[in-house]
C-alpha cells in the first residue's frame, strides 16, 4: 500500500462518512487516490477556511471526529483560523495538509510552510510524518488524541513523497501506550463525597454547565442532578441545550449577556457546581467578585482547567458523566423554598424584554417568532459572531445539546454559513438555520456555492443593521459614539441579489407585519435560502456587564 491508500484505509477503519477538502499540488496523490471512494461524502468548499468550519460543525451536530485536507503552504494557513476555533471550543478534529517532498522540508521551496511550528499552539497535537511506515500508527493516535479526554484538533502534515511511497505497516487496531497522554475518566471517590456534602449542606445552589457536558454526553445527567437536587441551572453560550431552556429550573445563559436572575443566583450562591466548564472571562466578569459566597465544586476531564482562572474548593478531574453518575445517589432533594422565591422574584423583575410595539423590525422579535415557529421541529442553529450570536443564546429557546453551534472561545466571524453546511451534512434530516450579521456573513459569503452544489437546503437570516453591531455597541456606549471604521450600510451589497446570483432563494423582510409569512416560505423552501432582515440599526444587547466589571453590575437590566 502507498501512504495515499493507508489515508483512505484509515478513513474507513475510523467509519468517516463525510470529509471536507480542497485540493492542491501536494496533495494530489492522495487526492487521485480517493477519487471514485465511495465509503464516505466528499465536500469541496470554496476556501480551506470553509472546509475547517464544515468540519467542526461536522463534529459539532454528530459527535464524530471531523475531518478536513487542504494542501501545502497558503491551503494550510488558510486553515488556521478554523483550526483555531475548533481548538478553543475543544472539537475534535482531524486535519490533513500536504507538504512539499521531505528532502526539500527548510528549503523555501514552492508552497511550504512550517506547519507543524504554525499550528502547535492552536492544536492538541499535530504530526511532521517523515517515515512512511510510521503513518498508519500516526493516523491512529490522531483519531484517538481528537475524540479522547478533552477533545481538540490534531495536525498531520503528509510531504507528497510519503503519500507516494510503499508503506509496510497496516492500519492498527487499536493505539498503542502513549505515556505522555493518559486522561483522567474515573473521578476520585472521596472529592465526590465531599461534593455530595457540600451540596447537600448548601441553602442556595446553582449549577454551571459548560460545553464539557455536550462533550460527554451527559446532559440527561445534568438534568438528573438538577431534578433530584432541586438545583437551579445556567449554562454557558458552549453549553445551550445541555439543560431544557423550558425547565423551570433553567436560568438560561450567564456572564457578560447573560440572564440578569443567572448572574445574580451566581453571585449570591453558597455552593456552585461547575460541570465541563472553563470560567472564561466572558463568565466571570471581575474574578474577585465571582461567586463571592459560594464553595465552589469544578468537575472537569482537563486538571490544568481547575483552579486556572478561580481557585475551587472541590477539584474533580475525570469525565463529567462519570463524576454525575457517582454523585447522584449521593444528592438529597430538598424544598430550598427561599432560595426559589429569590430566583423567581428576580426572574419577574429582570426578565429579557424587548419594546414589542416597535414599528422597526428587531432582531429580538425575529428570533422569538423563530423559536415559536420550529417548536417541535428538529433544528440546528448556528450562528456568526457578534450582536446576533448574543440575540440567538438569549431569545431562541434550546431545549436539546448539539442544536447550538456557534465559535464561543475564539469568536470566529464567518463561522455561521459553512458551519451551516456542515451540520447539514452530519444531520441531512434536520432543518439548519444560520443567524448572521451583514458584517460576518461577508466573511465566508463564498460558501452559498458549496450549499448550492450539494443541493443542501441550508437556511440563513441576515441580521443587518448596517453596522458591525456589536462593535458598534461598544462605541456607542464606551468611546463617545465615534463610530470608526463600523458603518456598513453604504457600502453593503444587495443581500437578495447576491443570493439569487449564486443560485439561493431570497427574500427581504422589513417590517414587523411581514416577518411571519417570510420565516414560514423560508422555513418551506427546500434549496439554499437567504433571509435579509433590515432591523433598527442602533440596538443593543442587554443586559450587558461591562468588561472588568462584577457579573451583577448589568447595565440595561431594566
Amino acid at each position: 500500500m502507498t501512504g495515499s491508500d493507508i489515508v483512505v484505509e484509515a478513513l474507513k477503519q475510523e467509519k468517516v462518512k463525510a470529509v471536507f477538502g480542497y485540493p492542491g499540488g501536494a496533495l494530489l496523490p492522495l487526492f487521485d487516490r480517493m477519487m471514485g471512494e465511495t465509503s464516505y461524502q466528499f465536500i469541496l468548499p470554496r476556501h480551506e477556511q470553509g472546509g475547517g468550519h464544515m468540519a467542526d460543525a461536522y463534529a459539532r451536530a454528530s459527535g464524530e471526529v471531523g475531518v478536513v485536507f487542504a494542501t501545502s503552504g497558503p491551503g494550510a494557513t488558510n486553515l488556521i483560523t478554523a483550526i483555531a476555533t475548533a481548538y478553543m471550543d475543544s472539537i475534535p478534529m482531524v486535519a490533513f495538509t500536504g507538504q512539499v517532498k521531505t528532502q526539500l522540508i527548510g528549503n523555501d521551496a514552492f508552497q511550504e510552510a512550517d506547519t507543524t511550528g504554525i499550528t502547535r499552539p492552536i492544536t492538541k497535537h499535530n504530526y511532521l510524518v517523515k517515515i512512511p511506515d510510521e503513518l498508519p500508527r500516526i493516523i491512529k493516535e490522531a483519531f484517538h488524541i481528537a475524540r479522547s479526554g478533552r477533545p481538540g484538533p490534531v495536525v498531520i502534515d503528509l510531504p507528497v513523497d510519503v503519500t507516494l511511497a510503499q508503506v509496510n505497516t497496516k492500519y492498527p487496531k487499536e493505539v498503542d501506550s502513549l505515556p505522555g497522554y493518559q486522561p483522567k475518566y474515573e473521578p476520585n471517590p472521596k472529592q465526590i463525597q465531599r461534593a455530595a456534602e457540600l451540596i447537600n449542606a448548601s441553602e442556595r445552589p446553582v449549577m454551571y454547565v459548560g460545553g464539557g457536558v455536550i462533550a460527554s454526553e451527559c446532559s440527561k445527567l445534568v438534568r438528573d442532578l438538577a431534578e433530584k437536587g432541586n438545583i437551579p441551572c445556567t449554562t454557558t453560550l458552549m453549553a445551550l441545550g445541555a439543560f431544557p431552556e423550558t425547565d423551570p429550573r433553567s436560568l438560561k445563559m450567564l456572564g457578560m449577556h447573560g440572564t440578569a436572575y443567572a448572574n445574580l443566583s451566581v453571585t449570591n450562591t453558597d455552593c456552585l457546581i461547575a460541570i465541563g466548564a472553563r470560567f472564561d472571562d466572558r463568565i466571570t466578569g471581575k474574578i474577585s467578585a465571582f461567586a463571592p459566597k459560594a464553595k465552589i465544586i469544578h468537575i472537569d476531564i482537563d486538571p490544568t482547567s481547575v483552579s486556572k482562572n478561580v481557585p475551587v474548593d472541590v477539584p474533580i478531574v475525570g469525565d463529567a458523566g462519570i463524576a454525575l453518575k457517582q454523585l447522584l445517589p449521593l444528592i438529597k432533594k430538598q424544598p430550598r423554598t427561599d432560595w426559589w422565591a429569590q430566583i423567581n422574584a428576580w426572574k419577574k423583575e429582570y426578565p429579557l424584554q424587548y419594546n414589542r410595539a416597535s414599528k422597526e423590525l428587531l432582531p429580538q422579535h425575529i428570533l422569538s417568532e423563530l423559536s415559536r415557529l420550529t417548536k417541535g421541529r428538529k433544528i440546528i442553529i448556528t450562528t456568526d459572531v457578534g450582536q446576533h450570536q448574543m440575540w440567538t443564546a438569549q431569545w431562541f429557546n434550546f431545549t436539546k445539546p448539539r442544536t447550538f453551534l456557534t465559535s464561543g472561545g475564539l469568536g470566529t466571524m464567518g463561522f455561521g454559513l459553512p458551519a451551516c453546511i456542515g451540520a447539514q451534512v452530519a444531520k441531512p434530516d434536520h432543518t439548519v438555520i444560520n443567524i448572521a450579521g451583514d458584517g460576518s456573513f461577508q466573511m465566508n459569503i463564498q460558501e452559498l456555492t458549496t450549499a448550492v452544489a450539494y443541493n443542501l437546503p441550508v437556511k440563513n437570516i441576515i441580521m443587518n443593521n448596517g453596522h458591525l453591531g456589536m462593535v458598534r455597541q461598544w462605541q456607542e456606549l464606551f468611546y463617545g459614539k465615534r463610530y470608526m471604521q463600523t458603518v456598513l450600510k453604504d457600502t453593503n451589497p444587495d443581500f437578495v441579489a447576491v443570493a439569487k446570483a449564486f443560485g439561493c432563494e431570497a427574500l427581504r423582510v422589513e417590517k414587523p407585519a411581514d416577518l411571519e409569512g417570510a420565516l414560514k416560505t423560508m422555513l418551506a423552501s427546500t434549496r439554499p435560502f437567504i433571509l435579509d432582515c433590515i432591523v433598527r440599526e442602533n440596538e443593543n444587547v442587554f443586559p450587558m456587564v461591562p468588561a472588568g466589571e462584577a457579573i451583577d453590575r448589568m447595565l440595561g437590566m431594566t
